[in-house]
């Protein structure tokens, strides 16, 4: 089986592509900006007809797109967000139409949520931002394909080699350089947010089933541990690990990043992605911050 993984040097790429390496008979191929690619390609500027004649060249079985940008202006994401995916899609059409594709979404397509209710795939989306809307653009781009194809729509993810760009990463690095004694500080902004964090070896397993599983899959599949937490919970857990004995300061307000504003509840059902994959997530959020910490199970 041939599998092309685009984004396969990003974090839930690298855990993705290592996981898929590990199928038995698997050929694993990468594409994206990396030098180590199999093939070259930049999703935010790629022609559709180019993107297909390296899908010529690559004859995948099944096609996992892990490439997104998280950070940056709106014109940004959307080139890698929005327009990545339709460029993807409309190449597959023409070179691989029988390719599977399997999309990573984010739960941020979503929205704010309703405290208490976790969200199934057929509740309203309204992101609260750039992030989240580009993010929906490209699954809508997905599921109107006509491509046999699943997004599935991502939960924060933490765990080994979390990124410096988002809060767990940036966090470890944080208590990796600076004092942990009681007389230590750890000034952060507003912990107060629910989100619902899934381990990200669970969401490279979720990935695994949706190539493999045989047969039509619905059009989008939640991804996430089906459980909110407050941020500020896994700020203590983390420095807990690392044995930070000083007091965590906490901004009142205005310390939300941009991705952040205005939701303070996310939590996603994860029951379809059981029924359709046989997928439930393995790993509680403080196995998650143990990895994190000792970085045990990095790629």
């Amino acid at each position: 089986m041939r599998i092309l993984v685009l984004g396969f040097t990003g974090y839930l790429g690298a855990h993705v592509a290592e996981r898929l390496r590990a199928l038995p008979g698997a050929r694993v191929l990468g594409a994206g900006r990396s030098p180590g690619a199999d093939h070259e390609v930049d999703l935010a500027s790629v022609r559709p007809g180019e993107l297909a004649k390296i899908l010529t060249a690559a004859a995948p079985d099944a096609v996992v797109n892990c490439a997104g940008a998280t950070g940056g202006d709106a014109v940004t994401l959307a080139e890698v967000n929005a327009r990545g995916p339709a460029v993807l899609c409309a190449a597959l059409r023409e070179a691989a139409p029988g390719a599977r594709l399997v999309h990573l979404g984010s739960a941020a397509e979503y929205g704010p949520g309703a405290a208490g209710i976790p969200v199934t795939e057929s509740a309203a989306t309204c992101p609260a931002g750039p992030y989240g809307a580009t993010k929906l653009a490209g699954t809508v781009a997905v599921t109107a394909s006509g491509l046999d194809a699943v997004v599935l729509r991502v939960g924060n993810p933490v765990g080994p080699g979390a990124p410096a760009a988002g809060l767990p990463g940036r966090l470890a690095a944080l208590l990796r350089e600076s004092d942990r004694g009681p007389d230590a500080v750890l000034r952060l902004g507003d912990l107060s947010a629910y989100r619902d964090f899934v381990d990200v070896r669970d969401v490279a397993r979720a990935v695994e089933l949706a190539v493999t599983v045989p047969g039509p899959l619905p059009g989008i599949l939640n991804v996430s541990a089906g459980r909110a937490v407050p941020v500020r919970e896994l700020v203590l857990g983390l420095a807990s690990r690392a044995g930070f004995r000083g007091r965590v300061e906490e901004a009142v307000s205005g310390g939300r990043s941009v991705r952040s504003a205005e939701v303070s509840w996310q939590c996603s059902d994860v029951t379809a992605a059981g029924q359709a994959l046989g997928w439930r997530p393995q790993h509680s959020l403080d196995e998650a911050l143990a990895a994190l910490w000792e970085g045990d199970g990095t790629p």
